[in-house]
């Protein structure tokens, strides 16, 4: 294997053909001229690094490793390579993505049909758990192009035999190291054992462990290793680490620590990061004690409760989120103004993953970290893989706000309508501000699902608006709603 230098990426093959040539636009590339057209009316003109360096080969029917993080803009990477493959006149399933959840999984599968908006007759299925395995079955029997699923339910209808892929040509992993995180190991044996041998594989990964790469040799021939953008900019990200002053109670100590971090900082948006389950159930108990407005993200949750977490945190009506590595992979989240490690990890690379999730997009962040006797060799190994040396802080420097309290000021509405309703967010807005009589500029997010909707509107007027939804109406149609968190 060798490495060939490359702008922004780092390419390994074997294989000297399947390198990538240096092309920065899309009509350099061997696609079809409806796409190209397509890709120009989407805005898409220049390739990403991630692009850039895979596509040639994704193109070429190579098997591809990519490591990247998210927003690198993998997806229309693989849903470029996959469609080119297509043919429409065989209504069988040709290409499989896999997501580790299903929020993801509707991610692709939207970016996946704007792509393909130019190709006739294409037909993408979703398999998710959540939802009834009987009308999944039920528009399989009518045939699909594409098939975007999550681990356990794609499992589910191959084993009740109302999935076929004899005639699958891509097969894609995105977020690979996530779904073995999450303990899909099984379900992936499975899959590959209901897969054609001959098929072209490719896998996209934040990182790249060691179960990660046994992981591609059983089910890769010959892969063609990128990896673009995986350090993130940490020169953007003010990095401190606090010591947490040594008690009989350990826990009680690590916790006071916590708050005095908020009251220092007040940062409008954190992520705070934990080890365990156990560890974020105990550290969103103190917050909520403490009269922080906080939501945990962990395995434990329904679908349901993870999609309203997520949401009313990225429409800033939540101030807090608590989470695990596993659970906030993936997490995306503009203008991250800090991000809290409660424990460091024990992988400098997990750390630098954690951080980065913050300052992005121009922007600088805050990395703050507690720091016990026990976790200084992590530290060490922090400073190890980033070349650079921190200096710890003690945590009475930090300036505590008697009667503190951190609240946002909006709130999330769940409607009872959504896309099969037609709704669309100007309706909302519309309804909101002209028939309701709020101010546009009091209304925050407005995320339009397909049964039903999201709305942040600041904490003041909230009751207004949930006054007007219980007699006015929106296109003509009485909506329900309820305010959630």
């Amino acid at each position: 294997m060798r490495t060939i230098s490359y702008p922004t990426a780092r390419i390994m093959s074997s294989n000297d053909n399947s390198a990538p040539q240096n092309t920065t636009h899309f009509n350099t590339l061997p696609l079809a001229s409806a796409q190209i057209d397509n890709l120009k009316s989407l805005g898409f003109d220049t390739l990403t690094p991630v692009q850039q360096a895979s596509l040639p080969a994704i193109l070429a029917g190579k098997d591809v490793i990519v490591q990247a993080k998210t927003g690198s803009g993998k997806t229309a990477a693989f849903g470029l390579g996959l469609l080119e493959g297509i043919n429409p006149r065989f209504f069988g399933v040709q290409a499989l993505i896999l997501c580790p959840t299903r929020e993801l999984a509707d991610q692709v599968a939207n970016e996946l049909r704007r792509l393909a908006r130019c190709i006739p007759n294409i037909k993408l299925v979703v398999l998710c758990g959540g939802k009834p395995l009987r009308a999944q079955a039920d528009s399989l029997q009518h045939g699909a192009h594409i098939i975007v699923g999550t681990p356990g339910r794609i499992k589910d209808h191959l084993s009740r035999e109302t999935l076929e892929l004899k005639g699958l040509k891509t097969w894609v992993l995105d977020e690979a190291d996530r779904m073995l995180d999450m303990g899909f190991q099984e379900e992936i044996d499975h899959i590959v054992r209901n897969i054609p041998a001959q098929r072209q594989t490719l896998l996209f990964s934040a990182t790249y462990p060691t179960a990660i790469k046994k992981m591609c040799r059983s089910i890769q021939q010959d892969p063609l290793t990128v990896k673009v953008d995986v350090e993130h900019n940490t020169d953007v990200i003010e990095q401190h680490f606090y010591e947490v002053a040594h008690s009989e109670d350990s826990a009680q100590q690590r916790h006071d620590t916590l708050l005095a971090l908020f009251e220092h900082y007040q940062p409008e948006s954190t992520v705070v990061f934990c080890r365990t389950k156990v560890q974020c159930h105990e550290v969103t108990a103190f917050l909520r004690a403490n009269r922080v407005d906080v939501a945990a993200l962990h395995g434990d949750l329904e679908q349901q409760e993870r999609d309203e977490t997520l949401v009313r945190f990225a429409n800033k009506s939540c101030a807090v989120l608590v989470a695990t590595d596993v659970a906030a992979r993936g997490l995306d989240i503009k203008a991250l103004a800090a991000v809290i490690n409660y424990e460091l990890p024990h992988d400098p690379e997990i750390y630098v993953h954690r951080i980065g999730r913050t300052g992005r997009a121009g922007e600088t962040g805050m990395a703050l970290s507690l720091l016990t006797e026990s976790e200084v060799g992590r530290l060490l190994a922090i400073e190890d893989y980033q070349k650079k040396q921190f200096d710890s802080e003690s945590a009475d420097s930090l300036t505590r706000q008697p009667g503190f309290s951190l609240q946002s000021g909006m709130t999330t509405l769940q409607l009872d309508a959504g896309k099969k309703n037609k709704l669309r967010p100007g309706d909302l807005l519309g309804a909101l501000t002209k028939d309701a009589g709020l101010d546009g500029a009091r209304i925050g997010k407005i995320n339009i699902l397909a049964t039903f909707s999201y709305v942040a509107i600041e904490r003041e007027v909230s009751g207004k608006a949930l006054n007007y939804f219980m007699r006015g109406k929106v296109k003509g149609r009485v909506v329900k709603a309820r305010e959630i968190g």
